[in-house]
């Protein structure tokens, strides 16, 4: 079970830094932080410890790894940070094409390639797959070990890319949903195999749901492997790469990707073909081309293709919004709250807003890896220390903003186009299950159901459904059940998002069209936040 902080004053401190929540170092475009108990005068924030068990304050020193060891310095600030999700049927070959891309290029240090070299050899699975290094990084993460997360990065020439997600992980959807991090771009792996790709795009194959959710939350960019040209008849046939390529293009288009802006590219991501360099086993294959308002590019590898990826614009001209992830008391500094800048910049002396509690005060620091920042931008995880705010004033879920510059408000209702995935049942309104969008984790009732819509399109099919059931989309009128800050995806889109939860699984996935605000009248504003005004004046 994953530590919550303490809540009563005497164990009101920061834990060792490998009892931080495991979405503080999931995934991020930049290694989050931990908070540890800071000497006098300063609250210092390094990077969480690789151990597997909570250890005492005094155990080992931790280990902070810049890059990966046998590619020193490599991995610099100087190249951007890409996310991407990889998205596909059960047995593509994610994760072996995964692996390989981690194993060639990436954070796995020679250690740990020997010793799960070594345990792959003692299980008789000698020829070793490189599916074997992410099977053994995904038992670790789902037992709740702390691993080092640079083994989940890997590098292009241009790139600095994280797997925010790794696919056949329980919770992969919701994930995805709420994903601590949004994806820039999503890598659909095909199966080229005799009957695989046929299972995977029938109705009930997992391609159509992931492409599809993709693009719903806002996944906008697409590249296509079409894996395992080994397994073809005859091996590496041409005929069956064009046929897959024309199908899913076809496919994609219906959902909404523009299939000219998306490179397909035939490999084995086990044997190597098109991972990283040409394959000489598909002479054949004449490259990728792409053709886009930001320009067009062309390439022959997968590799290649990561590097054509259209870097993120960081929504840094949007006003504030950082969910809050935990709330730590730090002996001699106060109440340090910490999360990731989703929109906006975050500084030093700023008077803000937590909704949904309506409290108002002032930023005293900002701080991130054992740096006090003066801005923290769009994707930093930080913690920043706020006075006159006691740790029972406010808790993970709630949303810090600019008090003068659209704060966040509670929600009094919102509506939402969602579209059921599992549901086993009927849905009707009045249906209240719990709702994680950002941080929050919140109970919402279904209040009305206003029209079923088809899920493609959006054009209207039904008003007022009596209920819905698996595969339909609705516009749905929502209710939280505790006060709760949402936006519209159009305004904020890290914040209006959210997956559906019922029967410990994800039972449909949703968008915020629109959000009603409570008029909260005058929250409570602290005295330093009153000063901070009042000098601002």
């Amino acid at each position: 079970m994953k530590p919550r902080p303490a809540k009563d004053k005497a164990a009101c401190v920061a834990p060792p830094s490998s009892w931080l929540p495991w979405e503080l170092r999931e995934g991020l475009r930049r290694d989050p932080p931990s908070v540890r108990l800071p000497r006098r005068g300063a609250l210092k924030l390094h990077q969480p410890s690789p151990c597997s068990a909570p250890p005492l304050p005094q155990a080992r020193e931790p280990q902070v790894v810049p890059a990966p060891p046998h590619r020193p310095g490599t991995m610099g600030k100087e190249k951007t940070h890409i996310n991407i999700v990889v998205i596909g049927h059960v047995d593509s070959g994610k994760s072996t094409t995964t692996g390989h891309l981690i194993y060639k290029c990436g954070g796995i240090d020679k250690r740990t390639i020997e010793k799960f070299e070594k345990e792959a050899a003692e299980m008789g699975k000698g020829s070793f797959k490189y599916a074997w290094v992410l099977d053994k990084l995904k038992a670790e993460r789902e037992r709740g070990i702390t691993i080092d997360i640079s083994l989940w990065k890997f590098e292009t020439t241009k790139y600095y890319i994280t797997i925010i997600d790794a696919p056949g992980h329980r919770d992969f959807i919701k994930n995805m949903i709420t994903g601590t991090s949004q994806a820039d771009c999503a890598v659909l792996i095909v199966a080229a195999g005799v009957g695989e790709f046929e299972a995977g795009i029938s109705k009930n194959g997992q391609t159509r749901e992931h492409a599809l959710l993709a693009y719903t939350l806002g996944v906008k960019q697409l590249i296509v492997g079409v894996n395992k040209m080994d397994s073809t008849e005859p091996a590496y046939s041409e005929k069956r790469y064009d046929e897959i390529v024309k199908e899913v293009s076809a496919y994609i288009k219906k959902i909404g990707y523009n299939p000219a802006t998306v490179p397909f590219v035939p490999i084995s991501g086990w044997h190597g073909d098109n991972m990283l360099e040409p394959s000489p086993n598909m002479p054949w294959f004449k490259g990728w081309k792409v053709e886009r308002k930001e320009g067009n590019a062309s390439g022959v590898s997968l590799l290649e293709a990561l590097d054509t990826i259209l870097p993120p614009t960081r929504p840094t001209d949007k006003p504030l919004r950082l969910p809050l992830q935990d709330v730590y008391k730090i002996g001699g500094i106060g109440t340090v709250p910490v999360g990731r800048v989703e929109t906006g910049i975050l500084r030093p002396g700023m008077v803000v807003t937590f909704a949904p509690v309506n409290i108002t005060t002032e930023v005293k620091s900002v701080e991130m890896h054992h740096e006090a920042l003066s801005e923290a931008l769009p994707g930093d995880n930080v913690g920043f220390n706020v006075k006159n705010v006691s740790v029972k004033d406010i808790r993970r879920g709630n949303v810090c903003g600019d008090s003068k510059s659209d704060p966040p408000q509670e929600a009094a209702q919102f509506t939402s186009q969602v579209i059921i995935l599992n549901h086993p049942g009927q849905i009707s309104a009045g249906y209240s299950p719990v709702i994680d969008c950002h941080t929050a984790h919140i109970a919402c009732k279904f209040a009305e159901l206003k029209e079923k819509i088809d899920r493609r399109s959006g054009k209207k099919l039904e008003d007022n459904p009596k209920s819905l059931k698996s595969g339909d989309a609705a516009i749905v009128e929502m209710v939280p059940g505790k006060p709760m800050c949402v936006e519209s995806f159009s305004q904020y889109p890290p914040l209006g998002r959210f997956a559906v939860r019922d029967m410990r699984q994800t039972v449909a996935v949703g968008v915020i069209k629109n959000v009603e605000k409570k008029s909260g009248g005058a929250g409570k504003v602290t005295k330093s936040a009153q000063k901070a005004q009042k000098a601002g004046k």
